[in-house]
């Protein structure tokens, strides 16, 4: 990767922002297929989010075109990935890429990323095609979609085989993933960064919902393909019993924060509040009924945290 900096003028330059928190062998195996992409102007801005091995300097010292940027903490997705961010805006680059760790792309997907941008002059936030790594003719993200009268977002395409879905399709989305997210620098500017009161989940529903509100587009390139390795540095959400006690309290607080940040209206807040009180009153149950008593509490401390904080925290921006 010899092609790092802003010396190409005809592809605008892209920062790719990796967070590093664990699973070394996925981070590596990502690195690698970015090595093979045939974009030419880009920057790998590698977080080591508090990484209990120092895993930063081995990394770096395997890749030592990566840029490290290290946390003696971990700041969860949205403090490691507004770290790099950060960086990406003082360094003045025309893109910013999140891109999880545990994701393996396509030689060409930058390109189709940046290329749709270059069209659509109100594209302001846009996000790959994603297939599960281990099944690479199945969907696990073609975008997102809001049901505003229950606040809920859902994930569209989750587990279709590839012949399922229409790629050809240009699509509008309501919210991109943050698994691998291109955002224009102008819009990141008008709307900040990631809220850090979120920590992980559903930040990504926010900063799209943000940047939407500044009469940006969001969409989905469905040629631009990557592949996630789910589950890489946290369990998935898809499986109650490999869900931790803290996943269960930041998916229980941050949906009541997406509802009050992002519902509006008195009675489609009160919708989405009562439904969403139904369903964890569900969960709580059943938590109980199968003795998982950690996780009981520790949804009710993400029930009491998401009803008695404000998440409308914005995040400040470095100087251009």
């Amino acid at each position: 990767m010899e092609k790092l900096g802003h010396t190409d003028t005809v592809h605008p330059s892209v920062a790719i922002i990796i967070v590093h928190w664990k699973g070394i062998d996925l981070t590596k195996a990502c690195l690698r297929s970015l090595q093979k992409i045939s974009y030419p102007n880009y920057r790998i801005l590698l977080v080591d989010n508090g990484s209990r091995e120092s895993d930063g300097k081995k990394l770096k010292a395997e890749f030592p075109e990566i840029e490290l940027i290290i946390s003696e903490k971990n700041l969860g997705f949205t403090g490691g990935n507004n770290l790099g961010m950060a960086k990406a805006l003082e360094q003045g680059f025309d893109f910013v890429l999140l891109l999880n760790n545990d994701t393996e792309v396509e030689a060409d997907f930058l390109d189709k990323l940046v290329g749709a941008f270059s069209q659509q002059p109100k594209l302001g936030l846009a996000q790959a095609l994603i297939f599960f790594n281990a099944d690479r003719e199945r969907v696990w993200s073609a975008g997102g979609s809001f049901v505003d009268a229950l606040g809920i977002s859902k994930t569209i395409g989750y587990g279709k085989r590839k012949t399922e879905l229409d790629l050809a399709k240009s699509r509008q989305l309501d919210w991109a993933t943050g698994c691998c997210m291109l955002i224009r620098e102008k819009a990141l500017r008008e709307v900040g960064l990631l809220r850090d009161v979120f920590f992980a989940y559903f930040e990504d529903v926010d900063i799209s919902f943000r940047i939407r509100e500044k009469g940006w587009e969001i969409g989905v390139v469905s040629d631009a393909v990557i592949y996630h390795t789910v589950a890489g540095s946290s369990k998935s959400k898809s499986t109650e019993g490999t869900l931790s006690p803290t996943v269960i309290y930041l998916t229980a607080r941050n949906q009541l924060f997406q509802i009050k940040l992002h519902v509006h209206g008195f009675l489609r807040k009160m919708s989405a509040f009562s439904y969403h009180g139904v369903k964890f009153s569900a969960w709580f149950l059943y938590f109980c009924l199968r003795g998982r008593i950690q996780k009981a509490k520790a949804l009710l401390r993400g029930l009491v945290d998401g009803i008695s904080i404000d998440p409308s925290i914005d995040r400040p921006l470095p100087p251009r």
